[in-house]
């Protein structure tokens, strides 16, 4: 069984969200995956990533109790044999509403023109999409992706 695991923090800023679409995919590359996969994989960390830092922070200052947290973006990636599992938390805001968020054309921000699909882009090119929140308290993104042999 191969396996590999690897973890980032990172500010959470938009230009960060290229970085880390970077990250993934390269990651991911020992995985041989095709053009499409990794197109796949990069789109739905992207999402992720904008997610946390868009939602997740975006006029939060709910920071003084956990200064060390807040603000950051964590990337987690682990490669066990043919699958890579990524997660993308943030110590935010957290979501009210998971099932609502996850609804398509759902969004908080209508002013800013979002279009409401990050997790229904997100389910779409992975395998399998897990949301942990608590509000107050941040967000957990878990993709799991199998990479065909």
């Amino acid at each position: 069984m191969t396996q590999n695991i690897m973890e980032i923090k990172f500010s959470a800023v938009s230009q960060n969200q290229a970085f880390a679409r970077v990250v993934a995919a390269a990651f991911t590359a020992q995985l041989n995956p095709t053009l499409g996969e990794l197109t796949e994989v990069k789109t739905a960390v992207s999402e992720a990533v904008t997610n946390a830092i868009i939602h997740g922070y975006d006029g939060y200052e709910n920071c003084e109790d956990k200064q060390d947290d807040c603000h950051w973006v964590y990337l987690r990636c682990q490669i066990a044999n043919n699958e890579v599992l990524i997660e993308i938390e943030d110590k935010g805001r957290g979501i009210d509403d998971i099932a609502a968020a996850r609804e398509p054309l759902y969004t908080t921000k209508p002013d800013e023109e979002r279009s409401g699909m990050g997790f229904t882009v997100m389910e779409e090119f992975m395998d399998e999409v897990i949301v942990q929140s608590v509000p107050g308290e941040g967000t957990i993104v878990k993709m799991r992706k199998k990479i065909a042999e």
